[in-house]
């Protein structure tokens, strides 16, 4: 008879909620396992609500740490603080985090001051620049070097994993578990009137999301420019839809930039569930989010990423999307090229997606039951095939 174990899944950003909601969902399948105790920090508080309301996740602790202009310190100092108390009263057999954020590096450390083994989901990305992104590449890096297992999305993460000297028996490769939820969420009807504009159903939909550090200032308003310019020489046949990031560094460039352009849309930043039915929508993808670098071939978009490096070169060399960074000249080149040339856009819209198939969760969860001695087999490897688009 099976001795049930208590997993801890900790996480405090909308990203990190999106690739947990899964591997929560999977442990219902194994209650007589395993015992989920969900730890949100609240490092996003209004965009995480809203990814646990979406995907019915019901926090066990919330340790609220969101403040007004906080730093990235008091970010880490309050979570090491609430999670102390948690271990000392819950005592998991393992702790579950993901990805490079300020929450997963923090609660790591705890789990590593209690002795307690840690899982590392999205492990492996790498950028080889400390700087870029920050301060996300020191914070996988270093959680890296607490965890005990290593859950890599791409084969890409593997090799980055092992040339870090990271034992070969303690990586699995897993894909990642964004894919689980963009599939499951974009097989949902969703009305996208509901999002609050009116979309031109004649126009090509051009999709801008714009909110990494490295990018504050300067570079944005470099990007802004690329936008009126594009706006203006396509202005009958595209719309630009922009979800303005609440970041008062993202908000004043852009709404001062590009209020008041008729074929230019800016809106608040979406929920989950209408964003990825935005995505479908859309002809073209600008962005320097990390998630959507992974969502959108799945749904056989073009992404030009706003970034100089990218910790996830498997979709470039895939072809399904290419860096043009912050450079208004490229910026406006490349997607002049998507929007009038056919064959460039069909090649970037095929349907490979190197980063997932749907099943990155069970595996994950496999591994951790084969870990804890609970089954005796360990999962298959995710093997990038090609697959339809959501």
């Amino acid at each position: 008879m099976s001795i049930q174990k208590k997993l801890m899944f900790v996480f405090g950003t909308r990203p990190e909620a999106i690739k947990m909601a899964p591997l929560i969902a999977e442990t219902a399948k194994y209650p007589r396992d395993i015992k989920p105790i969900i730890v949100v920090t609240g490092q996003h508080r209004q965009m995480l609500d809203q990814v646990l309301r979406l995907f019915n996740i019901k926090p066990n602790h919330d340790l609220a740490i969101m403040e007004k202009g906080q730093s990235i310190a008091r970010v880490v100092s309050k979570t090491l603080e609430g999670m102390e108390t948690i271990l000392q009263q819950d005592k998991p057999d393992m702790l579950l985090v993901q990805g490079d954020t300020s929450t997963a590096f923090a609660a790591g450390l705890m789990a590593h001051y209690h002795m307690i083994p840690l899982g590392h989901v999205e492990a492996g990305l790498r950028t080889f620049d400390k700087w870029r992104p920050f301060p996300e590449e020191i914070n996988r890096k270093l959680t890296t070097a607490i965890a005990d297992l290593h859950f890599a999305p791409t084969e890409t993460s593997v090799k980055n994993l092992r040339a870090e000297n990271v034992a070969r028996e303690t990586i699995y490769l897993t894909g990642n578990s964004v894919i689980d939820a963009l599939l499951a969420v974009a097989r949902r009807k969703f009305n996208l009137g509901k999002i609050g504009i009116k979309l031109d159903t004649k126009k090509k939909i051009v999709l801008v999301t714009t909110h990494r550090r490295e990018s504050f200032g300067e570079p944005l308003q470099r990007t802004c420019r690329a936008l009126l310019r594009l706006a203006r020489e396509f202005q009958d046949e595209i719309e630009l839809v922009v979800p303005v990031h609440r970041n008062p560094n993202v908000k004043d460039v852009v709404t001062q930039s590009l209020t008041g352009v008729s074929n230019i849309k800016l809106i608040d930043p979406l929920e989950y569930e209408p964003f990825v039915h935005l995505m479908k929508r859309s002809y073209l993808i600008l962005t320097d989010s990390g998630g959507v670098q992974e969502e959108a071939p799945s749904l056989g978009k073009p992404v030009l990423v706003l970034r100089e490096k990218t910790e996830r070169p498997e979709a470039v060399s895939a072809g399904t999307v290419k860096l043009v960074g912050t450079d208004d000249q490229l910026i406006f080149k490349e997607s002049r090229r998507l929007l009038t040339d056919d064959k460039a856009y069909a090649r970037m819209s095929r349907a490979t997606n190197p980063y997932g198939d749907g099943k990155a969760a069970p595996r994950i969860i496999q591994s951790i039951l084969h870990y804890f001695g609970l089954t005796k087999n360990k999962p298959m490897e995710f093997k990038v095939k090609r697959q339809k688009h959501a």
